[in-house]
């Protein structure tokens, strides 16, 4: 069984810093709730990097809202449904496009700087939506809003942010949090101590060999979450974005879908456009239908990538300045050369279980954006859906944890045994490279029963003679949390007997909603 705790360690002797609410995570999600919390509450925001260190901040697309007279929330409530492929809740889907316009409205008058067009907003169109409802800055829309709200969240006195500080654990007595263990960046052990704590800590694409993610995303907060007790849902569904960079030593960068949206076309190394064979919206049919087939073909052609058209666009280098900066890196020439890519892991669908507050099955303890699971997206998430939802349950969750922080922490004497030291011999970036691949080959946009369970055997093997070790640095914290979400990653997968969204059974083809049309919720046995 995994231990409770990751570090040794005594509450009685540790230093501690009290806030009413602790904010893990420096994202669009966890700056909205303390901008929310902060109108009643001290807050104390911790993230492990720095401050603008998110996938909000790499998010290029754009926001999806329905505020154009072209457009209705019923519309985008109708695309989100159907992308969702019958795992939506209809009520959170209500609440976030509803909520989640008005809240872009007030971006709007506030004067954020969306890209304009005829005197208003420009909308642009991405795979699943039935209209142009996403608002962009170019393709750095999230850069635009992270470094926004993280700038409103520095004026504000009642915040205090700590950069550099990894949460290790949340402290925890009789089903309520108080809090977490965090190391800081001098190299301390130190508890804050709070009445409310909400994770916002961002997805888990470092689980896969390739992924749009930066290096920092590795579940952190839903691991902790599933030590402390707290349900988890949907683990089994991984969003593949269809069109990442694909070149020897260059990162796997994120070509924005919107790319597409404005007229990119996919097309093998003969020049063939093949879309339109695999789905009647071709390059705009959603992400799991363009990661599907894009793998299809290029198991067709024997080919390790396909290739992204732009060479037809007009004023591409001015729509998208992070892709052009891309292409001069590498030497492209959008106007003549064609944009090697392929699928990569970029956005955890599952996540900590929560109500339409942001609760969480442990009292005290919220949680917001991509780590956390409403059933908002279903199987398969909308295009620009998830900076929409990070805006309305960051809000929800900053209010419902300024309303619960009214109970005082009690005195708590949890303490936790030292382990065995990880010697020397553990080298680190090995056993993290095997277990990314093992999901990549195993847990990736294609499963079957027989990988699946390689998988899980191969992640218990070196989850043995790991999760019982203590380590002394975050390197040694994220691996035995990847190690933890990979296996409850492909142990879901395993479990869920048909295709269904971003996740896709070879062995199990069909869609079975009798059986599996509901959610898989998994929990630490005590």
């Amino acid at each position: 069984m995994t231990s409770r705790y990751l570090v040794p360690f005594d509450l009685r002797r540790l230093p501690v810093q009290d806030t009413d609410i602790l904010v893990v995570g420096s994202g669009l999600a966890a700056l909205r709730a303390a901008i929310e919390a902060s109108r009643t509450r001290r807050v104390l925001v911790v993230t492990k990097a720095r401050s603008y260190e998110s996938n909000s901040y790499y998010a290029q697309g754009g926001v999806a809202a329905a505020v154009g007279e072209h457009d209705s929330p019923e519309s985008h409530i109708e695309d989100t449904l159907r992308v969702g492929c019958g795992l939506s809740d209809r009520g959170m889907v209500e609440i976030v496009i509803r909520e989640g316009a008005e809240l872009v409205r007030e971006l709007l008058r506030s004067g954020a700087p969306f890209d304009r067009e005829n005197g208003g907003p420009a909308f642009g169109r991405e795979g699943g939506h039935s209209c142009a409802r996403v608002l962009h800055r170019g393709d750095r829309t999230g850069a635009m809003m992270e470094t926004s709200l993280l700038s409103r969240v520095r004026r504000i006195r009642g915040v205090r942010l700590l950069e550099h500080t990894f949460a290790i654990d949340l402290v925890t007595h009789r089903g309520a949090c108080f809090g977490a263990l965090v190391r800081t960046s001098d190299g301390t052990l130190r508890w804050i101590r709070a009445r409310a704590t909400i994770l916002a800590t961002g997805g888990a694409g470092q689980l896969y060999r390739e992924t749009t993610n930066p290096s920092l995303a590795t579940g952190d907060g839903l691991a902790m979450a599933w030590r402390a007790g707290a349900e988890l849902m949907d683990m089994e569904f991984m969003q593949f974005h269809p069109t990442t960079l694909y070149l020897a030593g260059a990162a796997r960068a994120l070509i924005t879908e919107a790319v597409r949206g404005a007229g990119g076309i996919l097309r093998d190394r003969r020049g063939r456009a093949f879309m339109k064979a695999y789905h009647p919206m071709a390059e705009l049919a959603p992400r799991d239908v363009v990661s599907r087939a894009i793998l299809d073909h290029m198991l067709r052609t024997r080919d390790t990538q396909v290739y992204l058209d732009v060479r037809h666009l007009r004023n591409v280098r001015r729509l998208f300045p992070k892709l052009a900066q891309l292409a001069d890196t590498y030497h492209l020439h959008l106007g003549k050369d064609l944009i090697p890519v392929r699928p990569s892991a970029h956005y955890m669908i599952g996540g900590v279980r929560i109500d339409a507050f942001g609760r969480t099955s442990i009292r005290n303890l919220l949680a917001c954006g991509e780590c956390a699971a409403s059933g908002f997206h279903g199987a398969n998430r909308l295009a620009s859906n998830s900076l929409l939802e990070c805006l309305v349950f960051g809000r929800r969750a900053g209010a419902a944890a300024a309303t619960e922080a009214m109970v005082l922490v009690p005195r708590l004497t949890i303490s936790e045994r030292g382990r065995a030291l990880a010697g020397l011999e553990l080298d680190i970036p090995d056993l993290r490279n095997s277990l990314r691949s093992i999901l990549w080959r195993n847990v990736g946009i294609e499963r079957d029963a027989a990988g699946l369970e390689f998988a899980i055997d191969s992640i218990r093997f070196w989850s043995s003679y790991v999760l019982d070790r203590s380590f002394d640095s975050p390197e040694g914290w994220e691996l035995q949390n990847m190690l933890l979400l990979g296996g409850l990653v492909a142990e879901s997968a395993f479990r869920r007997r048909e295709s269904r969204g971003v996740h896709s059974r070879r062995d199990c083809p069909k869609t079975d909603d009798r059986r599996w049309g509901r959610h898989i919720i998994v929990r630490r046995e005590v």
